[in-house]
């Protein structure tokens, strides 16, 4: 039961919110659908099955399928696509970089969604008390710096506050809805899927704009996708049949006979339309919280996708803060949340009205759930084989290019920003995994054969001091520089040296058994490779205590770490461009200091400065 309204919070806020400009939209702007009956009807139509199809043909029963290990997401799709240990050829390199740039879209959605969410429904206030109506963008900007500020304290209460809030929400939507029903029963006809046809055959060229507004109803599919690991397939399934979707539906044919009964005049206030004057500014109020709601969700996910892209090897490192003891998937990044803090405040100031960002929002999520078909295709192919594949794909993708190309008109009235976001993000990720290949290439030529140099150091044996030094390495296999460098200045070497390597698997969570890896080498020397998933943060503390059973005395107080520091010059042979590698040094300056990240003491760290060339 908790799950199921923690369900109904988080993963259906995006979708909860839409009714408040989805509908207005579709009827509203230069473009918008006609105020006659048959539109109408055709329109609400248009949306009840774009629910239907969308979130529960694409997400709730195909792509909840395609979970690795519990993890949904684009970015766990992709990891899931490409496998362990697959050749890398010219078709998985396009896979990568088109789930890359699906990840990038999302942040640009994670920008948008708090911004239009939470102006939308305080421009209620507006509508209710006009004079009120210079102080929208005053109260939206102080709602979002509040909803950024808390983001430290987490969000712990996501069954217990958040599921409650929003189900009052869904049931307050629905209840305002049934009169207008009972007043316009012939708006039922929209579940009738051929008047949602007729409107777009016979609705002509503003039928395909209206499109762009209709796809408003289902843009936080992707967010479902990716929360799948926090609740579970079945409570986010109980929660749509049994609250999100009747409420919706219920919602959605009430604005639509409010508009048969008042015609144009209905437009502009097609939601809080709906509520009687007395209820209004509570309603405000109540909406107000559940745009906050779906705002978390689209944070949160941010926060996620940002710690599995430093896993997965495609961000700099970044500062994960667990704002919870008993939930992992908790995090605050602190970076990224100014980033979005800016970005939110940025676009309310600068588009003014939700309708006007309405343009930006439809770009981003369109985006994102085409590049999802394309990499759910790769994997229905290698379980179904490719003619059911190409089956259900193609299905998707009727829906999904068809309200992408309807936003691609908007492109010049807001929909750049998202496309910006996706391009600057992806060249961000793109340019850090570059330039991380050509360091680990550059760094394994410099390393030495470890047979090599454990017969030298037989040969010419080094004094030996009591205590481990730990040298941490990027590759397994080899001497690493850093050692290299410390036994030709010092001349010395502790009793136990460990060579430790830390790899990020394709798999959200490794298991306790298969963590570490131990290989005595001879001569006190140990090679151990650490693995995680890539939601685990590494912990090299933690790997410490286990060594002790793997006959390594790793007792912290007499152990040294040894870090590389690198100094990038530009000039070498890697074969990135020269904005690439600036971009990249600039990038691993800034990076968070991998005595952080890796959970390593400070005080029991030596670095050792390398020049190395891209």
């Amino acid at each position: 039961l908790v799950a199921s309204l923690g369900a109904v919070g988080v993963v259906y806020g995006d979708i909860g919110t839409s009714p408040l400009y989805a509908v207005r939209e579709c009827f509203a702007g230069p473009h918008a659908a006609s105020i006659s009956d048959r539109s109408i009807v055709g329109v609400i139509s248009l949306i009840l099955w774009s629910l239907i199809c969308v979130v529960v043909g694409k997400y709730l029963v195909a792509l909840l399928q395609a979970d690795n290990q519990g993890e949904g997401g684009v970015l766990s799709l992709l990891a899931l696509v490409q496998g362990k240990g697959q050749a890398i050829t010219l078709r998985a390199r396009a896979l990568v970089l088109v789930g890359l740039f699906g990840a990038a879209l999302l942040y640009g959605d994670g920008m948008i969604t708090p911004a239009i969410s939470v102006l939308s429904a305080v421009e209620g206030v507006g509508a209710a008390k006009p004079a009120l109506a210079p102080f929208v963008l005053p109260i939206t900007i102080t709602l979002l710096l509040g909803l950024f500020w808390f983001q430290d304290r987490g969000t712990h209460a996501v069954g217990s506050i958040f599921g409650p809030v929003m189900t009052f929400y869904f049931v307050c939507i629905s209840a305002a809805a049934i009169p207008w029903i009972r007043d316009r029963p012939d708006i039922l006809h929209a579940f009738d899927p051929r008047h949602a046809l007729d409107f777009l055959v016979h609705g002509g060229s503003r039928a395909f704009f209206v499109l762009g507004s209709v796809v408003l109803c289902v843009t936080g599919g992707e967010a479902l996708y990716a929360d799948m690991g926090h609740f579970g397939r079945r409570p986010i399934r109980t929660a749509w049949f049994a609250v999100v979707f009747p409420a919706l539906a219920v919602n959605y044919l009430g604005q639509g006979a409010r508009l048969l009964a008042l015609g144009r005049g209905g437009v502009a206030d097609s939601f809080y339309g709906l509520f009687p004057k007395s209820v209004l500014l509570p309603m405000i109020g109540v909406a107000t919280v559940a745009t906050i709601i779906a705002s978390q969700a689209m944070i949160s996910g941010a926060f996620s996708l940002s710690r599995m892209a430093v896993q997965l090897g495609y961000s700099p490192r970044l500062t994960i803060v667990h704002t919870s003891e008993h939930l992992e998937g908790e995090i605050y990044v602190p970076e990224i949340n100014r980033l979005l803090m800016v970005a939110c405040i940025a676009l309310v100031l600068g588009f003014r009205s939700s309708s006007n960002l309405a343009a930006a929002y439809g770009i981003a999520s369109t985006g994102t759930m085409v590049i999802s078909s394309i990499l759910f295709f790769s994997w229905l192919k290698q379980r179904r084989g490719a003619a059911v594949a190409a089956a259900v794909v193609g299905f998707f993708l009727l829906f999904d290019l068809s309200f992408l190309s309807a936003n691609l008109v908007k492109i010049g009235d807001g929909g750049w920003f998202p496309l910006l976001v996706g391009v600057v993000v992806f060249t961000v990720l793109s340019t850090w995994k570059r330039g991380r290949i050509a360091l680990l290439e550059s760094i394994t030529k410099q390393a030495r054969p470890l047979p090599d140099f454990l017969a030298e150091l037989e040969r010419h044996p080094l004094h030996r001091v009591e205590g481990t030094a730990v040298f941490m390495t990027s590759a397994s296999g080899g001497a690493p520089p850093i050692l290299l460098h410390h036994v030709r200045h010092n001349k010395v070497l502790h009793e136990q040296v460990v060579l430790l390597s830390v790899a990020t698997e394709r798999v959200p969570v490794v298991g306790l058994d298969d963590r570490i890896e131990v290989k005595p080498l001879g001569q006190g020397l140990f090679q151990v490779n650490a693995h995680y998933g890539y939601v685990e943060l590494p912990n090299v503390r933690d790997l410490l205590t286990r060594l002790n059973d793997h006959d390594i005395d790793a007792d912290m107080a007499s152990t040294t770490f040894y870090l590389g520091r690198e100094t990038l010059l530009l000039k070498g042979d890697s074969g990135m461009r020269p904005w690439r590698k600036a971009l990249f040094a600039f990038f691993s300056r800034n990076a968070l200091p991998a005595t952080h990240f890796f959970n390593i003491p400070s005080d029991r760290v030596v670095e050792i400065g390398m020049q190395i060339r891209l």
